[in-house]
């Protein structure tokens, strides 16, 4: 009784704060009695056989239908994959086990029916319905033993679907199509006629069928009912990449297809997931494909092989060799006028002064990343600068570019020369003037320091770093499928990374640069940064690789960053926008370290992560906006002879190459 009166007082409490309309936010819950009121409509009008009316803020129409037919086989991948996907749907399936002992007394008598009905068949001669019967008898008896042995189970299965639109014109053409539609793969759709509220009610989170129109599955024919979907990564043209292991379908990819938001790429994974081999085999295809020119910025000295196999050029910088590239070299460029959409030629000298600042300040800090350079110092530097370009005449008119000369043709301009660029030494000498005639005690400390420092970069000191004084020693031929600049010869702390940034900017003036504006005119380039992670040290470099990730495509250029340290990235704000302006990502092997950092940016799911620390090499996860696929990523033979960046494996295939010349001599 004690217990009773406890629960009567309870029970009005409940009733008492569901009558409490003056707390409407905090008890308005308590107020829904049932799950059925909660999820109801404001009201539905069922007085038509065929349809419902719901009505709410807008009327919406719903028709119910149920599976009538269905074909003999069922086969992967889903069968009802149609009407999944139809649009504004709901589908619901109810599933119940069929006992053993039913299943073989069904399947007995089914046995029993079919081979009667073929003896009547013999009997007439009746050879084809013979065959036929004959075969169905077989199926059954082998569906039962598969049964009695464990192997196989019987179900029976409800399908019920509802379609809604906003007009009952809208509703009768859904009707038709979506018939339409699931006939090609021999499913027959009915209208619930007469049972529309109960159709209705049995597609509703109730768990309660009230229609029962069953049909019989195997296991087997069960698991073809599943919604099991996956993103179709990929676009109806492009290179073969690879292959959707989860649909065992070829993934064709366009780096420049107008249904990315930018052409930009990132590739992340752990030392010999594969990296360097998908983005030669990436190259390769989309050159020999597609035309696409691809330049390299070599970190590791991987990418010659591929140069020389598609004829292209191969660039080598290094403290020993000739070669020399000016940071202060400027081109015109290629813009659309806004008014009049028409193309036109300007020269930008003031962002070349500052890409060239940004270089000399990374220079000036050095390997230490020293603390000394200021705001003050980059002052310095960046009137040095633009004076140096004053000096040559050089202006915005892109006419300042060249000289008068006496020869008829020069430089694509008639009677015209192009002039000599600003160097780091002329630079240098400047700043040696500018010092010993400075009156400021401020800017004494920072002409000495750049006097000091930057010695090491100048061509007459001898300076173990002057492979950037002088007039450049090459240029980028423009129709070049393949140009690779390899810069793993220099110093890895610092060297390395200071020519990745004034390449970059090298790179800009004289290779994106060059591309309209105007994409129908532009050819599709891509710029590959290997390592990129060597670039984060230095705040200078991250802000240039921003700012040409965000103004490739402009140029229908996509910039792809190959990193195998993505935690550098995770933990430097700054170089997020890299991420954030590429549309495409892939993922290879990863180290348990780095997981949890791709996690929380990317937003994986835990059988994502879980694939990427335990899948093979050349497998991954591919990201092109929001779709994506487990790809696997396999070259041909063929194109193993220059992808392959494993030494043992190379000096295999050498030594195999070796015995075969040596046997067919």
């Amino acid at each position: 009784m004690k217990m009773s009166k406890k629960n009567k007082l309870r029970e009005e409490e409940l009733q008492r704060q569901r009558n409490d309309y003056s707390k409407p936010d905090e008890y308005k819950i308590l107020r829904k009695k049932t799950i059925k009121e909660l999820i109801a409509p404001s009201g539905v009008d069922t007085s038509n056989i065929d349809h419902l009316e719901i009505i709410s803020n807008v009327t919406r129409y719903a028709r119910s239908f149920f599976v009538s037919s269905l074909p003999r086989m069922c086969t992967f991948p889903e069968l009802f994959r149609d009407m999944y996907l139809f649009g504004d749907i709901n589908t619901s399936i109810y599933i119940n086990p069929i006992q053993e002992s039913r299943s073989q007394n069904e399947l007995n008598r089914v046995i029993n029916e079919l081979e009667t009905e073929r003896i009547v068949a013999a009997d007439r001669g009746n050879i084809n319905r013979e065959s036929t019967l004959g075969q169905k008898r077989l199926e059954a008896e082998q569906l039962r033993d598969e049964i009695a042995a464990g192997f196989n189970k019987l179900y029976e299965a409800s399908i019920v679907a509802t379609l809604f639109a906003y007009s009952l014109e809208d509703l009768d053409k859904y009707t038709k199509l979506l018939a339409t539609e699931m006939s090609k793969s021999l499913v027959n759709v009915k209208s619930a006629w007469a049972m529309q509220e109960d159709a209705f009610q049995s597609n509703l989170p109730l768990m309660e069928d009230k229609i029962k129109k069953t049909h019989t599955f195997d296991r087997r024919s069960m698991g073809t009912v599943f919604p099991f979907t996956t993103s179709e990564v990929g676009h109806p043209s492009g290179i073969p990449l690879g292959i959707n292991k989860q649909t065992g379908v070829p993934i064709l990819f366009d780096n420049f297809h107008n249904s990315l938001t930018n052409y930009n790429m990132v590739i992340f994974a752990k030392s010999g997931a594969g990296k360097s081999v998908t983005m030669k085999t990436l190259i390769s295809r989309s050159a020999v494909l597609m035309g696409i020119q691809s330049l390299a910025l070599d970190a590791e000295g991987e990418y010659s092989i591929v140069a020389e196999s598609l004829g292209g050029i191969n660039v080598v910088l290094s403290p020993t060799s000739k070669t020399v590239i000016n940071i202060f070299d400027i081109e015109t460029e290629v813009v659309k006028d806004e008014i009049t959409g028409r193309d036109r030629i300007v020269l930008s000298v003031e962002n070349k002064v500052e890409d060239v600042t940004q270089a000399l300040l990374t220079m000036a800090r050095g390997s230490t990343r020293s603390g000394e350079v200021n705001e003050l110092t980059k002052q310095i530097i960046a009137e040095s600068v633009s004076e140096e370009y004053s000096a040559h005449g050089i202006t915005s008119d892109p006419n300042s570019l060249y000289a008068a000369t006496n020869d008829t043709l020069q430089g694509n301009m008639l009677g015209k020369e192009k002039k000599k660029m600003p160097t780091i030494g002329s630079w240098y000498k400047r700043i040696e003037a500018k010092a010993a005639s400075n009156t400021n005690p401020d800017y004494n400390f920072h002409y000495s320091y750049l006097l000091k420092v930057m010695k090491q970069y100048i061509r007459e000191y001898d300076g173990q770093m002057a492979y950037f004084d002088g007039q450049s020693t090459f240029d980028l031929l423009d129709g070049t499928l393949f140009i690779n600049l390899d810069i793993s010869q220099l110093e890895e702390r610092f060297a390395r990374p200071l020519a990745q940034q004034i390449l970059l900017a090298w790179i800009w003036e004289k290779y994106v640069k060059k591309n309209s504006e105007d994409r129908s005119k532009a050819a599709k380039k891509r710029v590959l940064v290997d390592e990129a992670w060597m670039l984060l040290p230095y705040p200078e470099a991250v802000d240039f690789l921003n700012t040409m990730a965000r103004r490739a495509r402009k140029r229908n250029v996509s910039l792809a960053i190959i990193s195998q340290r993505f935690q550098d990235f995770y933990e430097k704000p700054e170089a997020q926008a890299v991420l954030t302006s590429s549309d495409t990502k892939l993922f290879l092997a990863q180290d348990k370290s780095e997981i949890q950092y791709l996690k929380e940016v990317f937003k994986l799911s835990e059988g994502e992560a879980d694939f990427l620390i335990t899948c093979f090499k050349g497998e991954g996860l591919l990201k092109v906006g929001a779709d994506s696929a487990i790809i696997q990523i396999q070259p041909t033979a063929k194109e193993f002879e220059f992808v392959e960046t494993n030494l043992n494996k190379l000096a295999q295939m050498k030594s195999k190459n070796v015995r075969q010349t040596y046997l067919g001599g």
